[in-house]
């Protein structure tokens, strides 16, 4: 059952809300202003936030530029502002989707479940890239055995460290595939990413330097992140590379 923090002054409309959300089998937790907001979520185990812009004491945008410095729960913002701009400086700052006032509860309901679902798809894919799979992976003269931690490029083992192993690791299970900086920073990193932080490019560049001729096939894509040339990684079983 998950927990949702509802942020919102008026109280006619809250209780409305509060309402609706325990009959649709939510728990929740309410604040009636930015700074209870943040303690409640500091406190509570809470899965999504529900935000209204306008509040007292602290304003909705500084509430989720201040949960956006440490986590990553999805944000649903509530505003009596419709201006283009005025969405879009909330999607900027971090929130994961934008409802306007006056709203259809069921609507709300229904954008409440799209991000609950999303989000759980999101904490399936973490947990399963990161993942220990016991495959050997191997793309033309480059071995990676996840059971030894033992990376060989044509015979030769490669000194890597832990982050440029668990970097390689998910490139070569997914060739193809595009991973965004954020995503690599919360997968290998196990951190939320800071706008301007350079640690995945420098891990790619260093293990491109690494990796020699092989290297190259880590391609950059311009405005996501990070993917490795779709030729693909073979994966063997431990079984199989002993034979």
């Amino acid at each position: 059952m998950a927990t949702i923090l509802l942020v919102e002054d008026e109280a006619d409309l809250a209780q409305i809300v509060l309402r609706e959300l325990a009959a649709a089998g939510y728990t929740t937790v309410h604040a009636l202003d930015g700074i209870e907001a943040l303690q409640k979520h500091a406190r509570e185990q809470v899965d999504l936030v529900i935000l209204d812009w306008m509040l007292p004491r602290l304003d909705g945008l500084e509430v989720l530029r201040q949960l956006r410095q440490n986590s990553a729960t999805p944000v649903l913002m509530l505003t009596a502002r419709s201006e283009e701009m005025d969405r879009v400086i909330g999607l900027e700052v971090g929130a994961d989707d934008y409802l306007t006032k006056p709203f259809s509860v069921r609507e709300l309901i229904a954008r409440v479940r799209a991000l609950l679902r999303r989000n759980e798809l999101i904490r399936q894919t973490l947990a399963a890239d990161r993942s220990d799979a016991g495959e050997i992976l191997l793309r033309g003269p480059l071995m990676l055995n996840p059971q030894t931690h033992i990376v060989t490029l044509s015979g030769c083992e490669l000194e890597l460290s832990p982050t440029e192993f668990s970097l390689l690791q998910l490139l070569l299970r997914s060739p193809g595939r595009a991973f965004s900086r954020v995503y690599l920073i919360e997968t290998i990193w196990s951190e939320t990413y800071v706008g301007g932080d350079r640690s995945v490019d420098n891990a790619v560049l260093r293990l491109r330097k690494k990796l020699g001729s092989v290297g190259d096939a880590i391609e950059t894509v311009w405005g996501v992140g990070y993917r490795l040339r779709p030729e693909s990684a073979t994966p063997v079983t431990q079984e199989q590379w002993r034979r």
